[in-house]
């Protein structure tokens, strides 16, 4: 007889014979009668076991525990009027076991299948095949599944071409650390593992592909946070002969063809906010836009004031910021130290606010401002009766990252987040270059190949703070779900900004000579995006964690638990590389 899936059983097949093979997801016993509710990839159905009528299927199944495997054959058969279930999807009808027998048992189960959630994640992780049964991880799957499938059928019919490319490379340090491989033919060489296939996908262009399409995976060994993995997937396009408006209209097709597998239909088109707007409005390049509250800049209103804070920062040539809170008035002084302890994590001294309460406006130190003043605060900032405006004085970076935060999270707490809102948005018009202090040079804001403004190329080398990219991101709820550029096709263009960054002539050679030469044979205009499809398919699911939408994820310290890898090796594949491992600092 062949199988039938559990989940698809209804009335209408009441009568008819049927086999289900799968886990056994509860077992009960009552007055001898055995019920097991048998799931499997389509959902669970109850099989009932009668002794006195079935004695051989009674035996054979009579030592089955929870999660063992096992296989059920008997006549759907409807379940008594007071026995229906409504809370599955086959409660109507129940098999009536005829025989069945044990396919595969199972040890005592660290958690229960149901109970997962409760284990803690790292027992999680190292079961993971055990936690992967759970429903809500296999609908994860699955909807990642359809996601691929539906995004290359949508690439497909816009003509371009899937193309695998290496993942054994050569290191062009820039960013994260790159993941090495040593080579046992060419002693002492490595290759590494792809942060990105920036350059093949460039190339490709040069070839004349003209539209390139891959779902890449990708390796960055860098210091994990809660949202990163070490090995991640990414939707890697690339197209020659394109704007900027060719990729925002190419990516919007996309999320109105498959944001909708999960329920979520999104604009015609995004709107659209400079890099500089982005940071001045909302704290941050990424900002989410479920939170309608907006930040806006005093410092122009205070410079008068004797107050020591504000003029502390605009005499050091920093600023002083507010968001207006609604309803926020009310907050407690718990509450106003958990809010300064927010600013504090991004590098704020800590938080002033403004509230209107009872008509009249006050501020936190009472008499550091004149009465006027306050007022002229409360009015700029839009503090209406029962709203609190949070303020920060400091350097411009420190004020934008601090409120950003505030407004987002305290807005929260007083209900001004639309939860279940999917706010999409294009930031662009990044600075080509960002100031690295510390090292005291010029870093890439984007990656080395992102094309810079044209008309400000003329000031590349002697301003190059204030050169524009043409690169750009598309956000969602306050993620970056994919980041892109027109890229530089010119060999010259590309040469000086290496040098900008501090890439000599020589070394510029040694690392991408082969990039140099390639556009030196007729490249094209091009440029592209990478879309990551671990962050977007857990927006879609509406899972907490990028974990949650991975088979097999590392934990933070980059470690499978299942399989312990990273592991040593045996001594004898490290000769035969001619590696020996050496003590850290030795």
């Amino acid at each position: 007889m062949t199988r039938t899936q559990a989940g698809t059983l209804t009335a209408d097949q009441v009568g008819r014979q049927t086999k289900v093979q799968g886990w056994v997801h509860r077992r009960r016993d009552h007055g001898g009668v055995i019920f097991l509710d048998v799931r499997d990839r389509s959902g669970v159905v109850q099989a009932v076991v009668h002794p006195e009528t079935t004695p051989e299927a009674a035996e054979a199944l009579q030592p089955a525990r929870l999660e063992w495997v096992v296989e059920v054959e008997g006549k759907v058969v409807r379940r008594d009027p007071d026995k229906v279930n409504p809370k599955m999807a086959t409660g109507e009808i129940e098999i009536q076991v005829a025989s069945g027998r044990v396919l595969g048992r199972s040890e005592p189960m660290p958690f229960g299948v149901e109970g997962a959630q409760d284990a803690s994640e790292e027992t999680r992780l190292k079961y993971r095949f055990l936690d992967l049964r759970r429903n809500a991880l296999q609908s994860n799957l699955r909807l990642r599944s359809d996601f691929t499938i539906e995004s290359l059928a949508y690439f497909r019919e816009q003509g371009f071409v899937n193309v695998e490319t290496p993942m054994l490379t050569r290191s062009t340090p820039e960013g994260a650390r790159d993941y090495l491989v040593p080579s046992r033919l060419n002693h002492g060489n490595f290759y590494a593992l792809p942060q990105s296939p920036q350059l093949f996908k460039q190339i490709l262009m040069v070839s004349g592909l003209e539209r390139y399409v891959q779902f890449a995976r990708c390796f960055r060994d860098e210091d994990l946070r809660a949202d990163r993995q070490p090995e991640f997937t990414q939707i890697d396009v690339e197209m020659s002969f394109v704007d900027e408006e060719d990729v925002y209209r190419l990516v919007e097709g996309l999320f109105a063809r498959v944001f909708p597998l999960a329920g979520i239909e999104p604009p015609a088109s995004y709107p659209r906010l400079s890099y500089d707007d982005a940071v001045l409005r909302y704290g941050n390049d990424r900002p989410d836009l479920r939170v309608d509250l907006e930040i806006e800049d005093v410092t122009d209103c205070l410079q008068e004031t004797g107050f020591r804070a504000f003029q502390a920062a605009t005499a050091s040539g920093g600023v002083v910021r507010g968001v207006h809170i609604p309803g926020a008035a009310s907050s407690s002084r718990r509450q106003v130290d958990e809010y300064a302890d927010i600013a504090r994590r991004h590098g704020a001294a800590g938080v002033l606010w403004v509230k209107r309460d009872g008509g009249v406006p006050s501020f936190l130190v009472k008499g550091a401002l004149t009465d006027g003043q306050v007022e002229t605060l409360a009015d700029r900032l839009g503090v209406e009766e029962g709203g609190l405006g949070l303020l920060v004085a400091g350097p411009a970076p420190t004020a934008a990252a601090a409120l950003g935060a505030l407004r987002v999270e305290v807005g929260r707490r007083f209900g001004h987040m639309r939860e279940d809102a999917h706010e999409f948005l294009w930031v662009h018009d990044f600075p080509l270059v960002t100031w690295n202090g510390d090292e005291g040079r010029w870093n890439a804001t984007h990656h080395p190949f992102t094309s810079p403004r044209m008309e400000h190329l003329d000031r590349l080398e002697s301003d190059p703070g204030s050169v524009l990219s043409r690169a750009y991101d598309v956000v969602l709820n306050g993620n970056e779900i994919g980041g892109g550029s027109i890229r530089i096709h010119d060999r010259d263009v590309q040469k000086r900004v290496l040098a900008v960054l501090g890439i000599d002539a020589a070394e510029a050679e040694r690392r991408f000579g082969f990039l140099f030469e390639a556009l030196s044979y007729g490249a094209p205009p091009h440029g592209g995006i990478a879309l990551g499809v671990d962050r977007i398919v857990m927006l879609m699911a509406g899972a907490a964690s990028l974990r949650d939408v991975i088979a097999f994820p590392k934990t933070a310290s980059a470690v499978c638990l299942m399989t312990e890898a990273p592991s040593t090796v045996d001594q004898e594949q490290l000769l035969e590389l001619g590696l020996r491992v050496r003590p850290r600092g030795g």
